[in-house]
């Protein structure tokens, strides 16, 4: 991992470094507003930051559902991407899973972001399923995964 990559929990002061990655990184981005409501209003939302000195090199979020940590997004800015943030931040929302009790995770993935499916299978997650037309921007598929062994 990058040495300068620190795992954090989010606040409202990453929002602004979070919505620049969440632009560039999906078709479909959240909004800031959402991301404020996630990191100081939703009691069941867990988000964590990945800092580089004073950039949000990346973010990732879950909803803790009784047992159950729901991945809602993670991401990772280019200039941060292949250094180190992506395993850095599973294992934040790994452990942090862990301290709310949750016994598995669970979370989609575009079937063709071959990346993310690399990073997940090397976490533990297994395919379980498919959501057929889940993306709504091009009607790409979901693949359905989870992680029982916490």
């Amino acid at each position: 991992m990058n040495e300068g990559i620190q795992i954090v929990p989010l606040t409202k002061e990453h929002v602004d470094g979070v919505i620049e990655i969440e632009n560039l990184s999906f078709s479909t981005p959240w909004s800031k507003g959402a991301f404020e409501m996630e990191a100081t209003m939703n009691k069941c939302a867990v988000y964590i930051a990945a800092v580089a000195g004073s950039r949000v090199a990346g973010y990732g979020g879950f909803w803790a559902v009784l047992d159950e940590a729901h991945i809602t997004n993670i991401a990772v800015h280019p200039d941060f991407r292949g250094q180190g943030a992506g395993n850095a931040l599973m294992e934040g929302l790994i452990e942090a899973a862990k301290k709310r009790k949750a016994v598995s995770m669970t979370l989609e993935v575009r079937a063709s972001n071959e990346v993310a499916l690399n990073l997940y299978h090397k976490y533990g997650f297994k395919a379980y399923g498919r959501r057929r037309g889940y993306y709504q921007n091009n009607g790409e598929d979901a693949i359905i995964m989870w992680k029982y062994d916490l």
